[in-house]
């Protein structure tokens, strides 16, 4: 499986040399991340809008070795809402962020990232939206949830990420579920062992709709991420099932990614959110989405052949 091979790549100082300096990388990463800058972000914000879609916007940048660098990242994310409140897009843009981009692994990172995020909640509440915690790797996930918990009591519409291919993950469901989160759940992209996770594509199949069903049926807002035409079918029905209107679960795919289908489901009445990262820091961002699937590897390598 190149799966596992690629993500291991991904926290390689060697292969991100490598791949950073290859000619054609740049033109291939603009495939999934159409920016740098704010500047050149806020385009995509407006003409995603304009197009019937919506919008979770990620700032790239997870390897912080500094609380310098945690501040930075607060800050990074505090110009992009003043620029979303000038687009007066309220909910149709939100933001997805990353707690180790806050310090998180840091000494006393727990507090850190923390004290970094709530920041960014207030002022993305203020503005008239909101923002989710990304999951990472399953040693991080307990300081994610206290944290999403506790942003919670203030700003009650702060959303999380489940991966399903965590054993752990069913009960996280039922637990969100029950008091009534807006909860994304994605397969998974990081190298997780055999101990936590499933390893086998039909069994994380298997999980991901027992425990879209979850969410379904409970109080909660289900954001379904997935570019998966079955699962996308069968997230479909589960709603109609449990008997929920076009507003009250969401689809969401990555910027990049099967744009196409964007406009389908949002053409049916769905709310569609495009997941968009922009920033300098992006590589390992791009190696996940080359682990997540093989066609987009064979894009990136077809890309290097024809450009070599």
């Amino acid at each position: 499986m190149l799966g596992p091979v690629i993500l291991a790549a991904s926290r390689s100082d060697k292969m991100r040399k490598l791949v950073s300096a290859a000619p054609v990388t740049k033109p291939v990463v603009n495939r999934f991340i159409p920016g740098e800058t704010v500047d050149q972000v806020v385009p995509i914000v407006e003409e995603t809008v304009g197009k019937g879609l919506e919008l979770t916007l990620d700032v790239v940048g997870e390897d912080i070795t500094t609380p310098e660098q945690a501040t930075h990242a607060r800050d990074a994310y505090l110009e992009l809402i003043e620029r979303l409140k000038d687009l007066g897009h309220g909910i149709k843009a939100e933001m997805s962020v990353k707690l180790s981009m806050f310090g998180q692994a840091l000494e006393g990172g727990h507090e850190l990232a923390l004290a970094n995020v709530r920041p960014v909640v207030e002022a993305a509440a203020a503005i008239g939206t909101t923002v989710t915690l990304d999951a990472e790797d399953h040693t991080t996930l307990d300081s994610m949830f206290a944290i999403h918990e506790e942003l919670r009591k203030d700003f009650p519409q702060t959303g999380c990420v489940i991966q399903a291919y965590l054993f752990r993950t069913e009960a996280d469901a039922r637990r969100l579920a029950a008091n009534g989160s807006r909860v994304r759940i994605v397969k998974g992209a990081y190298k997780e062992p055999a101990e936590v996770a499933y390893q086998e594509k039909s069994e994380i199949d298997k999980a991901y709709v027992r425990i879209l069903k979850i969410l379904m049926e409970g109080e909660g807002y289900p954001m379904i991420g997935s570019h998966d035409p079955r699962l996308i079918a069968i997230g479909q029905e589960l709603a109609r099932r449990a008997g929920r209107k076009l507003d009250e679960y969401e689809f969401q795919m990555l910027y990049g990614i099967r744009s196409e289908e964007h406009l389908r489901l949002a053409a049916e009445g769905h709310r569609m959110r495009v997941y968009t990262a922009y920033g300098t820091d992006w590589y390992g961002y791009f190696m996940r989405r080359l682990a997540e699937k093989p066609a987009n590897l064979l894009f990136f390598v077809r890309s290097m052949i024809t450009k070599n």
